[in-house]
């Protein structure tokens, strides 16, 4: 008897090596095209010089016009998965490195206010907006999240669960880059105009702008104190992301229902306790620089790769099906925080 138990064991072990080998070989296509989709568009930002243009937009923009015009084979379909769900998770997660809660402080009371009070406000204000104008409950959530506090990022990590299509992802990710891209543009000429000095300008810009890059090429633009404190209360409402999604995980979104069933509970995203961890980390620990760098791209890399795999399977007539009301609401979004955050900047006394 134990001479037969033994080769059925190692016949049970080889068999599940067998399996995990191919599942892992199943990946590959796909993470193969999601991958180089990301190289390019971190490529294209390295050799334009165009700091502004953030590889994870450009990811997806690529992967949308690959999927539109030729859907990806079936053999691609596992990789694009696991980009779009596992590589996503990890690249929240080592965004955790680039904060330190020392940065954090060094805005003082009054700046993490500011910060804390227009990101709230704002996710709210848009929340109750989406209701009014009647879109879609979870693409409202991703705008809402998009907006108020760190565009594409807070996207893909609030739609753990949110739980929306790939189109609702896509459309919120578009609505950021739209408005932000505009913030960008127009905010540098504004402050003259509203008589802001360069502590007030990088203050408010940081918390109202919807992508890290768009907050650096604003910010920059009237100086190194303006850039410092822009991106400083940038990274403040970075680090606000991972209690903005375990709110919502425990409350708003915590079951979803369609009619009266119960899709069940929302998976609790652990990956945000990852992302803190991260941050304490690298708050507690001197770690080397270049360590900091290297994460921060492969975080970055990481991300690009999902949005790449989410682009791949949105198709525009989908997107088109949601209508304008989503992006009225974008629009709401952007002048809200735009207009809330100058007040508060205001009566923090900057």
């Amino acid at each position: 008897m134990l001479h037969l138990t033994k080769p059925l064991q190692n016949q049970s072990a080889a068999g599940a090596s067998g399996s995990t080998v191919t599942a892992l070989l199943s990946l590959l296509p796909g993470l193969a095209l999601a991958g180089g989709i990301a190289a390019s568009a971190m490529a294209f930002r390295t050799l334009t010089g165009i700091q502004a243009l953030s590889p994870l937009i450009l990811s997806i923009v690529i992967g949308m016009l690959i999927g539109n015009l030729h859907r990806p084979p079936v053999a691609c379909r596992p990789g694009i998965g696991f980009s779009m769900k596992r590589l996503l998770r990890l690249g929240i997660i080592l965004l955790g490195l680039q904060i330190t809660l020392a940065q954090l402080v060094s805005l003082g009371l009054p700046g993490l206010a500011v910060v804390t009070v227009t990101l709230t406000v704002t996710f709210a204000a848009v929340t109750l907006a989406g209701r009014l104008l009647g879109v879609d409950r979870g693409l409202t959530g991703l705008i809402a999240a998009g907006t108020s506090v760190c565009g594409a990022s807070a996207v893909i990590a609030a739609n753990a669960v949110v739980r929306g299509r790939d189109e609702d992802v896509t459309y919120a990710v578009a609505c950021v880059t739209i408005f932000g891209s505009f913030s960008m543009l127009l905010f540098p000429l504004l402050m003259l105009p509203l008589h802001l000095d360069a502590v007030a300008y990088g203050l408010w810009s940081g918390a109202t702008i919807h992508e890290v890059a768009q907050v650096v090429a604003a910010t920059f633009q009237a100086g190194d104190v303006a850039g410092q404190y822009g991106t400083i209360a940038k990274l403040a409402r970075v680090m606000l992301l991972a209690p903005l999604v375990l709110t919502l995980a425990l409350t708003l979104f915590r079951a979803r229902s369609t009619g009266s069933a119960k899709t069940g509970a929302t998976p609790f995203p652990w990956f945000v306790l990852g992302f803190l961890a991260m941050v304490g980390l690298n708050s507690s620990v001197a770690l080397p620089p270049a360590l900091v760098q290297d994460a921060g791209l492969l975080g970055t890399f990481l991300l690009s790769c999902g949005l790449a795999a989410m682009g791949l399977q949105t198709h525009m007539k989908q997107l088109a099906a949601e209508g304008l009301r989503p992006l009225a609401l974008g629009a709401f979004g952007w002048l809200f925080i735009s207009g809330f955050g100058y007040l508060m900047v205001r009566l923090a006394g900057f």
